[in-house]
């Protein structure tokens, strides 16, 4: 499927907008002044209410309609391809110049501002990769200088199982967890507020339609159970994770709350972008036959720019800017997400419509491109300077951070994913 770059959309402030213009088409769950979740497709600064123009739809996608009922997107993501793609080939016709449901805009469309955005399925598993190979040797030589990756990274797509309960969507605060800590120089631990609070910058992965359980889905066809993406912040309490993550690895550390955009930016919009999976560094391993794949490794990786902003109160308060802690790309992925889905299915385990996975820190080889502040500040040994004079190591409360993501190509119309925030709130 190609990209429809010339064609402009009635929706005036979608030509040319950073995010949704005709070409992107990005699904969610939306309410209005406290009414029931429904489903909606962005639109420049609206919000197409998919049941408002039902009878619009005919076929394979008003069966794709029928599906996002009930304010979630289970049953849309469980159909697959083909009616996901009839809705899309079917909202290029009713949002482009010329259509007749201009005439109806009044009934249809609504002010995004006006709305309120929610998770836009039921999440029953979630599960955060370790697929930023940046990111990991970053980390690892805080921890590792002399062996920053452990051996298996380079065989096996690191992963695992967080919690799907605590995910939020944008603009949730972030209530500063509590737990245990070891204190540097003491032998025992304390309790109290996290002191060393962080982000991570990922991306997030629906999965469309699933398995059964004791099957596989061979890493041919993984691609087809992917049904869109989104921003994902792993907020991460780094001094309880230090404590608590050997032997099983993170717990109370994660748990607390993840933040999504809320937006699923489909596979189709996304095409334009797709490029060959960036080869692997001479001496590394190829990949174990059930995770190799000519046409993943050919068209599975995805060019995506990242960034991280933050604001902090003070900033707010003297009307700066937020200031850019780092511009990332999901290039920076030594795993494409069609290999973490055929590496999650392998034992047998199911997937299901609406899992979600993050794709794990998306950092780049050098600074300005750090997907954490445990990179950036070098574990908490350097501060980060901001435009206001305050400095930071870790997140404070009233911090904000702010992850955007566009995709842009010579000729294609470019797209974003809306915002991923979240405000830092004091512990209770």
């Amino acid at each position: 499927m190609t990209q429809p770059t010339l064609t402009r959309s009635w929706v005036a402030s979608a030509n040319g907008h950073t995010d949704f213009p005709l070409q992107n088409l990005p699904l969610g769950v939306f309410s209005i002044n406290g009414g029931a979740p429904r489903s909606g497709v962005a639109i420049g600064d609206s919000i197409l209410d998919l049941h408002a123009a039902i009878d619009e739809f005919s076929g394979d996608a008003r069966r794709a309609v029928e599906a996002t009922a009930g304010g979630q997107l289970n049953a849309f993501f469980e159909l697959g391809r083909g009616p996901r793609v009839a809705l899309r080939e079917r909202l290029l016709e009713l949002l482009a110049e010329g259509s007749p449901l201009q005439t109806r805009e009044a009934q249809v469309l609504h002010r995004a501002a006006d709305c309120r955005m929610h998770v836009p399925a039921q999440i029953n598993d979630y599960t955060d990769f370790y697929v930023g190979i940046e990111h990991a040797q970053n980390v690892g030589k805080l921890f590792r200088p002399d062996n920053p990756l452990l051996p298996n990274y380079k065989y096996v797509p690191i992963g695992y199982h967080g919690r799907a309960s605590t995910i939020r969507a944008s603009g949730a605060d972030v209530r500063r967890p509590k737990g245990q800590t070891l204190p540097a120089g003491q032998t025992e631990p304390t309790f109290g507020p996290c002191a060393r609070l962080d982000y991570e910058l990922e991306l997030g992965i629906w999965i469309g339609q699933g398995n059964e359980m004791g099957d596989s889905i061979a890493i041919g066809d993984a691609a087809d159970h992917i049904a869109g993406f989104c921003l994902l912040n792993d907020w991460s309490a780094r001094d309880i994770q230090a404590w608590e993550y050997q032997p099983l690895g993170p717990f109370l550390s994660k748990s607390f709350i993840t933040t999504i955009s809320p937006w699923v930016v489909t596979v189709e919009a996304l095409e334009p972008f797709r490029t060959a999976q960036p080869a692997r560094p001479e001496g590394d391993p190829q990949p174990l036959s059930y995770l190799l794949d000519k046409r993943d490794q050919a068209a599975g990786a995805l060019d995506i720019e990242l960034e991280v902003l933050l604001t902090t109160a003070a900033m707010r308060e003297q009307n700066l800017p937020a200031f850019r802690l780092a511009l990332s790309n999901s290039l920076h992925m030594y795993w494409t997400v069609a290999q973490l889905v055929a590496h999650h299915s392998v034992n047998g385990c199911q997937l299901q419509a609406g899992d979600l996975f993050g794709s794990g820190t998306l950092s780049g080889p050098q600074a300005g491109q750090f997907g954490s502040l445990l990179e950036m500040t070098e574990g908490g040994k350097k501060a980060v300077e901001l435009p206001s004079g305050e400095v930071r190591k870790f997140l404070e409360d009233g911090d904000e951070i702010i992850l955007r993501a566009r995709c842009r190509r010579e000729g294609f119309a470019s797209i974003g994913f809306g915002e991923c925030r979240g405000t830092v709130v004091a512990a209770r």
